[in-house]
């Protein structure tokens, strides 16, 4: 009996998916859970697991096709045995097919269009080549690997002159170039940052807080907080969560957006962190970080960046966000003007702490200081609003206790 093999079923805001990498192989026998295929989004990468146990049938979308929600991607034979496996091969047999044969089937699934094209005009079996991508998926950087180990190794044999060589990859000096297209992120990603630059009328405001406060009492208190909390670590980014929602409650036009004709004022703070991951930056949400502890902020962000790392991001952790924060200073940056996240009216860039020096009470002294920025939809939020936001989380985080005494 034949079963489909569907895509899920997509929100609202997400239009099609593309089908990414399918981890089996028509004849392949699957498990009922097992992961078979994955769908590309804009946002996240779902994964489709096999409801039932048997044998992979035919396959209707390929990898690179798009597909919306529920459409058919395939279907699973039940109950039904994989097939045999080939005699084995002799080892010169397996040799001469690695460095000769083109790409079969099986080819197919161990790697995408790209890399095949570059083996079969090369003369390489991708069976013969250690993938290093998702699930030893062979990539094209892979098969250039190879081909350049091909070239470069010791004769074994004289061996006739083929008829027709293949075309080798070559490299001009160091003129290389690699041409891939787009992943769906990456891509929707450029979208909103044109539409964002496009139809808003964006401005950014900077100030610099002394981070001194912050710093001591994290030293003070990180080994008892971590083991008061079973091992959340603390960190910058909490505080500037909760200096953040204190300051979007005594400004609530920064923490609202724009619904065609009609303003938005939101009661709640769900604050997207940005995360960076290996497919792009991504943006997930805390939820009514408000009402958050620092532990609770601390630990779902940490729980985010593992699992951006590990492109497990629900599209319901990516959606929505009334407010954005970003870090470059994890990666080095000094200043920067982050761009607004639609339909968002506001988001805080972070940027790296730098010991410099600063007048404090007529004395030059040297103080951790940090660079803020806040970019800003000024359809929606004035100048003045927009400097006395972050004036505020820069006297919250000068002075941490006004957190806790609200004032």
């Amino acid at each position: 009996m034949a079963i489909e093999i569907k895509a899920p079923t997509f929100p609202e805001s997400v239009a099609d998916g593309t089908v990414a990498t399918w981890h089996k192989k028509p004849g392949d026998a699957v498990k009922r859970d097992e992961l078979i295929v994955d769908i590309e989004t804009d946002k996240v990468v779902l994964e489709v697991l096999a409801t039932a146990d048997g044998v992979l049938g035919a396959i209707v979308k390929n990898e690179g096709d798009t597909v919306l929600s529920d459409e058919l991607l395939g279907s699973i034979e039940a109950g039904g045995a994989a097939a045999p496996a080939a005699a084995p091969a002799t080892a010169a047999a397996t040799v001469a097919a690695a460095a000769a044969a083109p790409a079969s089937a099986d080819d197919d699934a161990m790697g995408g269009p790209a890399a095949r094209k570059l083996a079969e005009e090369n003369g390489i079996a991708l069976s013969s080549i250690k993938g290093t991508g998702k699930d030893g998926r062979i990539t094209k950087e892979d098969v250039v690997a190879a081909v350049e180990a091909k070239k470069n190794a010791p004769a074994q044999a004289p061996a006739a002159k083929p008829a027709a060589a293949a075309a080798p990859v070559t490299a001009v000096g160091d003129r290389v170039e690699k041409r891939v297209p787009m992943t769906r992120l990456r891509a929707k990603v450029a979208e909103r940052l044109v539409e964002a630059q496009s139809n808003m009328a964006m401005l950014t405001t900077f100030n610099e807080v002394d981070m001194t406060e912050v710093m001591a009492l994290r030293s003070k208190y990180k080994d008892l907080f971590e083991k008061t909390h079973n091992g959340v670590r603390l960190g910058f980014m909490s505080f500037f969560v909760k200096a953040a929602t204190e300051a979007l409650k005594r400004f609530p036009a920064v923490n609202a957006s724009i619904d065609g004709s009609d303003i938005v004022y939101h009661g709640y703070a769900d604050i997207g962190v940005a995360v960076s991951s290996d497919r792009g930056l991504v943006v997930p949400v805390l939820r009514n970080a408000e009402q958050m502890s620092l532990a609770e902020i601390e630990n779902g962000i940490a729980t985010f960046g593992k699992k951006a790392r590990d492109g497990k991001l629900s599209i319901e952790e990516m959606t929505g966000g009334t407010f954005t924060i970003t870090n470059g200073g994890t990666f080095g940056s000094m200043m920067s003007t982050p761009i607004v996240n639609p339909p968002q009216a506001a988001i805080l860039g972070m940027h790296n702490i730098i010991q410099r020096p600063m007048a404090i009470n007529g004395q030059v002294v040297i103080r951790p200081m940090m660079y803020l920025a806040l970019s800003y939809d000024h359809r929606l939020i004035d100048g003045k609003e927009a400097v006395t936001f972050l004036v505020t989380i820069k006297n919250l985080l000068e002075d941490p206790a006004r957190l806790l005494l609200d004032i």
